[in-house]
């Protein structure tokens, strides 16, 4: 039994029962013992019954459990177990050990059971990001049991926490490495497209894995034309599109950095037969200046709003955004566009894009909604786990 537990408020054990993994602090009635963040305890409700075991945090979610069953979260076998069936549920998705693609998310946080815990695999490196305090003191444990399931087709696990963590926190831990020598990133394929990942010091853990088949889909709609790629970061889309023969892209992002990994992931999947030019430039700005129509655009912008708090400003960005876009679309033409924004729910942003659609006074349909992939599960306890959602639209 562990030393620190928590017990809950009458009927506030009612969502854990239903499997919710998160205990938010108001649900809280006392806690014996003392707890500091990132502590194990057990949750109980008020008259002593066990409910689940996790990490503790001071802050709106007080728990993250990790197992609904009295578990040993010091104990290399209740890691390896996870991992074993998280690597199972992307082998039958068709992504671990699949022809053509070596990188995926072997663990999405909730959908595995494994709140505040990313990892994501990029040929034979394994790349680990802890979104809590709790999970991060525990990380050498699971990179232990990350080289005990993946066995020798591991080489390298990089610890990318410091910009997930709370800030006081990451102030006092660097990222790193935690098994294997310094590797600044290396050449993936996803699809049969190449990318280099560069895990140091890319965005999140180096590569957006979630759009995979979002830009497999775009390789249906692009031979032959033009393509606008905005947000395009290291060129996901751009690449698809030039592989599937479109006949123009451009790439419009802020970042110069980001647009230099552009041009090397372009120059690793040629010859093609259209052309590319990228753009360092603001993407509002760029949409808003006379230009082209393209036949095909991809709005795909970071995360509006990372709070409720924030999300009236962050539907008026995304509509001022989605209006922008809809007049460079071409008659006749096709729309990605997306929200990873957790607080701007699917019916929200379906909305809010319909919006931007009267106020450019053209006819849209739908043919696609869109989500994250199939490595990036989602709870059925745990409908928060689904963040990013999409439309493609035939825009007259």
């Amino acid at each position: 039994m562990h030393t620190t537990q928590v017990y809950l408020k009458p009927g506030k054990e009612l969502p854990v029962r239903r499997l919710h993994p998160w205990i938010f602090s108001g649900a809280i009635q006392r806690v014996t013992g003392h707890a500091d963040d990132g502590d194990i305890v057990e949750v109980l409700d008020r008259s002593g019954g066990f409910l689940g075991t996790g990490h503790f945090h001071h802050g709106s979610i007080a728990v993250r459990l990790l197992s609904f069953e009295p578990a040993d979260l010091h104990d290399i076998r209740f890691w390896a177990e996870k991992l074993h069936t998280a690597l199972h549920v992307r082998r039958v998705a068709g992504l671990a050990d699949a022809t053509g693609t070596d990188c995926y998310r072997l663990v999405h946080g909730e959908g595995d059971g494994l709140s505040g815990l990313i990892v994501d695999i990029y040929g034979s490196a394994a790349v680990v990001q802890c979104h809590s305090i709790g999970m991060h003191r525990q990380r050498d444990l699971i990179a232990e049991a990350l080289r005990q399931v993946l066995g020798a087709r591991l080489d390298v696990i990089f610890d990318k926490s410091k910009e997930a963590l709370p800030a006081k926190y990451a102030e006092t831990i660097p990222n790193g490495y935690l098994f294997g020598t310094a590797d600044a990133g290396r050449i993936v394929q996803e699809n049969d497209v190449r990318f280099r990942v560069d895990w140091e010091t890319g965005q999140k853990t180096g590569f957006f894995l979630d759009q995979r088949d979002n830009r497999d889909l775009l390789a249906r709609f692009v031979l032959d034309k033009t393509v606008l790629n905005t947000f395009c970061y290291t060129g996901g889309f751009s690449c698809y599109a030039l592989r599937a023969g479109a006949r123009l892209v451009h790439s419009v992002d802020i970042s110069t950095r980001a647009m230099e990994l552009l041009e090397e992931n372009i120059a690793l999947n040629a010859p093609f037969p259209g052309s590319h030019e990228g753009f360092a430039e603001d993407v509002l700005r760029f949409l808003k200046n006379t230009g082209p129509a393209y036949d095909v655009v991809v709005v795909d912008p970071p995360a509006y709003a990372k709070s409720m708090d924030k999300r009236h400003n962050a539907v008026q960005g995304y509509k001022r955004l989605n209006e922008a876009a809809l007049h460079r679309v071409a008659p006749g033409g096709i729309l990605f566009t997306f929200s990873c924004s957790q607080v701007v729910d699917r019916d929200l942003f379906y909305h809010t894009i319909a919006a931007a659609a009267m106020e450019v006074k053209r006819p849209v349909r739908v043919l696609h909604h869109l989500t994250q992939g199939a490595d990036h599960p989602v709870s059925l306890f745990h409908p928060e786990g689904s963040y990013l959602k999409g439309l493609v639209l035939y825009v007259e």
